[in-house]
């Protein structure tokens, strides 16, 4: 079962997987979306991936790692926790309400669109 946790409740994910190493916030969202709004690393790595090229670019995230996907509204993201579950990712969220959530409830700043 894929996590499913707020943008408000990363930091306490982040912490209850630190013994995994350094947190992956994975955003899946087109390079034009990310253009309109992007968040900003804050205690974790930031790795922007489009959903449709995960597979063959798979081999540049670390199956070890807590990694917490990232999309408009959750789900995009949600389909790519489930495929990174799928190939031995051990420590995988879904960050639901995505970017969408992340601008209402940790960062106004952060473009809704």
């Amino acid at each position: 079962m894929i996590d499913q946790i707020r943008p408000t409740d990363l930091p306490q994910w982040m912490a209850a997987n630190a013994a995994h190493g350094p947190a992956v916030v994975l955003d899946v969202r087109e390079p034009h979306e990310l253009q309109m709004a992007s968040i900003k690393a804050d205690g974790f790595e930031l790795v922007c991936i489009p959903m449709g090229v995960i597979p063959p670019r798979l081999n540049e995230l670390d199956p070890d790692r807590p990694v917490a996907c990232l999309c408009h509204h959750g789900g995009r993201s949600q389909q790519v926790a489930h495929f990174l579950a799928s190939r031995g990712f051990a420590h995988v969220a879904n960050i639901a309400g995505g970017i969408n959530a992340w601008s209402a409830e940790v960062d106004p700043s952060v473009p809704r669109y």
